[in-house]
């Protein structure tokens, strides 16, 4: 698995041992399998524990968000390329008070006789004075939430 970070824009990529079908499956449908919940909306509130569910709603049209145990959710992202099994990208917005969304685009590309899963988180700059602070959180998160998936899927 590597990290690249090229300005404001995180990369990370890992050969899984899966094919591109599996991969991408286990990407979407499977999040809420490997999604680390202590990484959600609301496990940012201390006093309300961990979210009940995370889901993606596959295709062209879905979403990504979290149910709260109240029943209540939590909007991540919006599905703007569905290319699978070899491309998503999403317009993600976690925190409501942003001011604009970042994208993350994943890639799976048959390599050997897996994938080489490609995980490039974007668009920073769209935050405004925010940018950094936005940047150095996910800095921080996506080698945790990127490991977990790799784990999950298979090496």
């Amino acid at each position: 698995m590597s990290t690249q970070e090229t300005g404001l824009v995180i990369q990370k990529s890992a050969v899984v041992s899966a094919s591109p079908e599996k991969a991408f499956e286990v990407f979407t449908e499977g999040l809420g399998t490997w999604w680390p919940k202590e990484y959600s909306v609301q496990a940012m509130d201390k006093d309300a524990g961990l979210p009940e569910a995370i889901v993606f709603e596959t295709g062209p049209e879905g979403r990504v968000y979290e149910r709260m145990t109240s029943g209540e959710e939590a909007h991540w992202a919006n599905v703007t390329a569905w290319e699978p099994p070899h491309r998503l990208v999403l317009e993600w917005k976690v925190n409501p008070d942003a001011i604009a969304p970042t994208e993350i685009e994943v890639r799976f590309t048959p390599e050997g006789d897996g994938t080489r899963v490609d995980l490039e988180h974007r668009g920073f700059e769209a935050l405004g004075k925010d940018a950094e602070e936005a940047h150095t959180g996910y800095s921080n998160g996506w080698p945790k939430v990127f490991q977990d998936y790799v784990e999950t899927v298979g090496k």
